[in-house]
């Protein structure tokens, strides 16, 4: 489900040169949302950046400038962002209800790519899930399944 998500975004996107990052384009709202929830906890660890190169390298298949040009892109748009609103409204309009679940699954494997989850991670996935109109059913569901296929993945709790 994650791979027809990004390949969407993809498609999305495929008109526009990759080296540019239009503001509304879907790439840098999922990006800055990835931000969002990485720096929750007050620490981007070097295992979630690695996890997120591999991720967008992988999805959008963009050389290594074209790909920093977008992390650059989606970190900026996330630092200037004063809520979750404007990435998840631009996302919405291009997401299926099944789509927006596993863009939230996304978001939780940044979280569990350095072996630890903080309540802050939970309150932002808890915002964007929400915004995105994903239940809190299917939010949970996904933290499941990412969590345990992570070595140690805590399952318990919401």
């Amino acid at each position: 489900m994650f791979d027809r998500i990004l390949d969407f975004f993809q498609d999305l996107a495929g008109d526009r040169p990759h080296n540019e990052f239009a503001p509304d384009d879907p790439r840098v709202a999922f990006v800055a949302l990835c931000f969002q929830v990485m720096e929750a906890d007050g620490t981007v660890s070097d295992s979630e950046k690695n996890r997120l190169h591999d991720l967008l390298r992988d999805r959008y298949q963009l050389d290594k400038a074209h790909l920093e040009r977008l992390i650059a892109a989606g970190r900026e748009a996330g630092s200037e962002a004063v809520d979750y609103y404007r990435f998840t409204s631009d996302l919405k309009r291009h997401l299926t209800p099944d789509d927006a679940v596993a863009l939230v699954g996304a978001l939780w494997d940044l979280v569990y790519a350095d072996g630890e989850r903080s309540e802050m991670e939970d309150h932002v996935i808890w915002r964007i899930a929400d915004l995105l109109g994903v239940s809190a059913r299917d939010r949970v569901l996904e933290r499941q399944k990412v969590a345990a296929r992570t070595v140690g993945g805590d399952t318990g709790g919401d």
